[in-house]
């Protein structure tokens, strides 16, 4: 469990670090999507440092950076790699699932949904067709 939990807390810092150059080159009605992103993003981290130290484990810091898979240089790259970011996130957040039980799988489960939906949100934004998925999180 501590494992994938830990590879969850690292989903979470890059979603965080992503959200920076994704909200400048939105709008305000996205910004304000962008920031709510970030603070459910910045939520489910603290709630795993905790969470992970209460395992007995030692919580892994974010790194300094993290290394974006495109330039995000207007709306529809910002869209785009908000997108990616859920996506990326609701994988992790699947791959907990089967290593947690009770209230850890419970809060996998809530993070995977909670990544899903705002996957989609973006996908809506951006006009990406289809704008759901029929199975969250799972490559392919």
């Amino acid at each position: 469990m501590t494992e994938a939990l830990a590879a969850a807390l690292a989903a979470e810092h890059a979603a965080i670090f992503a959200y920076g150059p994704i909200g400048v080159q939105l709008d305000d009605a996205a910004q304000k999507q962008a920031r709510a992103a970030e603070a459910a993003h910045r939520a489910r981290r603290d709630t795993l440092v905790v969470l992970l130290a209460g395992e007995g484990a030692t919580p892994a810091p974010a790194e300094p950076g993290y290394a974006l898979p495109f330039p995000v240089t207007d709306r529809a790259t910002a869209l785009r790699l908000a997108t990616a970011i859920e996506e990326r996130t609701a994988a992790v957040w699947r791959a907990a699932l089967p290593a947690t039980t009770g209230a850890e799988r419970a809060q996998s489960l809530d993070a995977l949904t909670d990544c899903a939906v705002r996957a989609t949100r973006w996908r809506r934004l951006a006009g990406t067709a289809p704008a759901t998925v029929p199975f969250p999180g799972r490559a392919g």
